[in-house]
């Protein structure tokens, strides 16, 4: 890893994360594709083809939706508007959009949760 010019706070850098730049410098991308990170920053060099934030991001992702949309669920009653198998299919359209939306973000911070407190997951040396 290279070193940042400025000491980049947690807050900071998954606000980075979640728009889906480099926590370092905040200028170049995260991600190549949707969930595909690059291997480096474009703009300042900061490798991230080391952190893997693999189960992370679904969780985070499973943890924040839910929160949203089971409150949305119980408290909009929309059976009196429409059959019970159009509500179901609506319900099933908002939870996969939001999951969708939020998919990326959530690898956004955990990359950048994971770049920032350097838990590169490789063994270190104590001399």
């Amino acid at each position: 890893m290279t070193s940042c010019p400025e000491e980049i706070t947690l807050r900071k850098a998954a606000e980075r994360g979640v728009l889906g730049r480099c926590p370092c410098c905040g200028k170049g991308v995260l991600f190549a594709r949707y969930l595909k990170q690059v291997d480096n920053c474009a703009a300042c060099g900061e490798q991230f083809g080391g952190l893997r934030a693999d189960d992370a991001a679904p969780w985070l992702t499973i943890i924040v939706v839910g929160h949203i949309f089971l409150p949305l669920v119980f408290m909009v009653d929309l059976t009196s508007i429409m059959p019970v198998w159009a509500e179901l299919t609506l319900w099933s359209a908002v939870f996969t959009l939001l999951s969708l939306v939020m998919l990326p973000r959530a690898k956004g911070v955990m990359l950048a949760v994971l770049w920032q407190t350097r838990a590169t997951g490789e063994p270190t040396i104590v001399s």
